[in-house]
């Protein structure tokens, strides 16, 4: 059981120790996720909408972007002062993950400072791999919410009245509109927590707490009011929740014998060895989907106990914090999203083990028992799923130092992109000054798959290639059911342009959701009538008469 904080100078001590650790664990495989291809689509609208915001574009009114509008107005003021790259967005991509492991961190502080840094170091190894560096928004909406739930504990365990217990919680209410700014389907995480410490506050710490979350989320109104309120609920709401599930969602629990994700099995496809004995790759995320639901059930059953124990509500607020993030998982257990929620879970399992784990005086069980605490999620993480975890920290670090560092750089007007495929990087190249000497600025260009039926993914990081164009489509991010919706009006789009970019490489999509059901044929007979076949770039991998990249002009 955690006792109280230690004394001034062991607690300077305390803070530093898990920052440190957080901070080594992070630093082997940084080089080498700093090289590598980030994903085309998700780092490709990263880069890209934040520079609409900066030509006055609004999010969900001009663009499709399915969260909410903070990550794009905190890259935009980011990019006006350091300008537009990939650099730059991997920088604020780097702080976002660091954010999660110090958080957890410092909501372990209670449990002394091996469980605190511990967990920090688990969160860091957990999240820094999946999706690169790249500022996603749920990482960082993460890393706000982790320290949002920190400072509302640490608000109801100060004094009442006291200035550290009203600063904690103007802080944490602060932080809860800021998360939500981030990822509004973060509100599940927050708000049960949040409940938790709303119950145990006196009158005037709840009026503080909600006073400061409704000032943290009242940038939703300039939103609504820029966006229009019709606009912002089906971007934020309508498209997200009750459009795009059915051609994202994944089966829950995942296949045993295969990959159910699309990328994910086209990731597997050149994986280095893993030396320890293991299950298949699907296995370990079917493994990991169970174990994650039996962590959540640890994580409960340890805040009910030292409730009724004591009435300490932070085990229960933290694990309430991290079973409210699980539906991010389990509608898409692939071995991404489940990594964006075990970074929390399976990081402040050494906590739990402690409050269930009876502490016996005396002898050296009693100074094991962090360190043991702390294994625990490692050797679970060793057994269920060690080739998404160890392996894919093995290899970035690695990376770090040269080895398997296959990826190529697509470059033009002074920004770059790094891509694994040695064709798509020679195929990019060269179209890309082809497009420059057929166009003039402000031509709209429209990027897509090579079947405009069927809409999976794009290649949107063209549109950051080619900065003198104007992006020519809402779809910027191509999603199954939402792109090639009977409504979706890429049709008209496609009559307004000027340019276009089909991209085959990924014509071969295949999941068991809706994603391959083939949408309006409107589109591609706007292209065959008023569009000129320019030229082809790469060989095309499923169709020898078709491009692997193609360019189309306006006839």
């Amino acid at each position: 059981m955690p006792g109280p904080l230690p004394s001034p100078p062991a607690r300077r001590w305390t803070a530093r120790w898990p920052v440190l650790l957080v901070l080594l664990v992070a630093v082997p495989p940084l080089y080498g996720l700093w090289r590598i291809q980030g994903a085309p689509m998700e780092e490709g609208f990263m880069l890209v909408f934040p520079e609409m915001v900066l030509e006055g574009q609004v999010p969900n009114r001009d663009f499709l972007h399915l969260y909410g509008p903070g990550s794009l107005w905190v890259l935009a003021a980011v990019y006006a002062v350091f300008g537009v790259s990939l650099e730059v967005q991997r920088v604020v991509g780097l702080l976002q993950h660091l954010l999660i492991g110090l958080g957890v961190a410092r909501l372990l502080r209670p449990w002394g400072p091996v469980v605190s840094a511990g967990g920090g170091a688990i969160a860091v190894l957990i999240i820094i791999t999946p999706s690169g560096l790249s500022a996603m928004a749920w990482v960082g909406g993460v890393g706000l919410a982790t320290w949002a739930v920190a400072m509302a504990v640490e608000g109801l365990e100060a004094d009442p009245g006291s200035r550290i217990r009203d600063r904690r919680l103007v802080a944490a209410g602060l932080l809860i509109g800021a998360a939500l700014l981030y990822r509004l389907d973060l509100v599940l995480a927050l708000g049960l927590p949040a409940l938790v410490v709303l119950v145990a506050l006196d009158p005037r710490g709840r009026i503080r707490l909600l006073v400061a979350t409704a000032v943290g989320c009242s940038p939703y109104l300039i939103h609504l009011a820029v966006a229009g309120p019709g606009d912002a609920i089906r971007g934020l709401l309508i498209e997200p929740v009750f459009e795009l599930r059915g051609g994202r969602h994944l089966p829950l629990p995942p296949s045993t014998d295969r990959y159910d994700g699309f990328l994910q099995g086209a990731g597997a496809l050149d994986q280095p060895p893993w030396p320890l004995p293991a299950p298949s790759g699907p296995r370990q995320l079917w493994l990991w989907c169970f174990a994650l639901a039996a962590v959540g059930l640890v994580l409960l059953a340890a805040g009910i106990v030292r409730a009724r124990r004591d009435g300490g509500r932070r085990m229960l607020a933290i694990a309430l914090f991290a079973v409210g993030l699980f539906p991010q998982a389990f509608q898409r257990p692939d071995s991404t999203h489940l990594a964006w929620v075990s970074c929390v879970a399976f990081a402040v399992l050494p906590a739990a083990v402690l409050e269930l784990w009876p502490e016996r005086s005396g002898g050296p069980r009693v100074r094991v028992r962090p360190a043991l605490a702390v294994a625990a999620p490692v050797a679970l993480l060793l057994v269920v799923a060690p080739y998404f975890t160890f392996r894919s920290y093995a290899e970035a670090t690695a990376q770090s130092f040269g080895r398997r560092l296959i990826e190529g750089t697509i470059e033009h007007h002074g920004r770059r992109f790094p891509y694994k495929r040695p064709d798509a990087v020679a195929a990019v190249n060269e179209m890309l000054p082809v497009v420059d000497r057929l166009t003039e600025p402000g031509d709209r260009l429209i990027v897509g798959p090579g079947d405009l039926r069927l809409t999976p993914y794009s290649e949107a990081f063209l549109y950051y290639l080619l900065p003198d164009l104007e992006v020519g489509t809402r779809y910027v991010e191509m999603d199954p059911g939402v792109a090639n919706a009977p409504d979706s009006g890429l049709a008209d789009e496609l009559r307004a342009a000027d340019v276009v970019i089909l991209s085959t490489i990924r014509d071969d999509w295949n999941e068991p959701n809706d994603s391959r059901v083939l949408g309006p044929d409107e589109p591609n007979e706007v292209l065959r009538e008023e569009f000129c076949l320019v030229d082809q770039y790469g060989d095309g991998p499923f169709d020898p008469e078709r491009g692997l990249y193609e360019l189309y002009l306006r006839c």
